[in-house]
């Protein structure tokens, strides 16, 4: 349960700084800068995964990760808006 909620904040805050560097923070709410952490988070360690050997199963959290799923995020919102002819 605890791990959820800790996906789910890290997620939030992660989606929330990507919105600001990318400049979709205005068009975008809590729950997308939630989902956008998350799956953003989940793209950074598979491609970081194809490159490195890091082991991305475990739960561990550190500024690393983070810092990855923020990147994961940024690189989401990039695609998105690339695929969405949005800026």
């Amino acid at each position: 349960m605890w791990t959820i909620i800790a996906w789910v904040v890290v997620g939030g805050i992660a989606g929330w700084i990507a919105s600001k560097i990318m400049g979709t923070d205005a068009s975008m709410g809590i729950p997308a800068n939630i989902i956008v952490g998350v799956i953003g988070a989940f793209l950074a360690g598979f491609l970081l995964s194809l490159v490195t050997d890091a082991d991305i199963t475990g739960p561990s959290f550190d500024i690393g990760s983070f810092i990855a799923s923020i990147v994961g995020a940024c690189l989401l919102l990039f695609i998105v808006g690339k695929v969405t002819g949005r800026r």
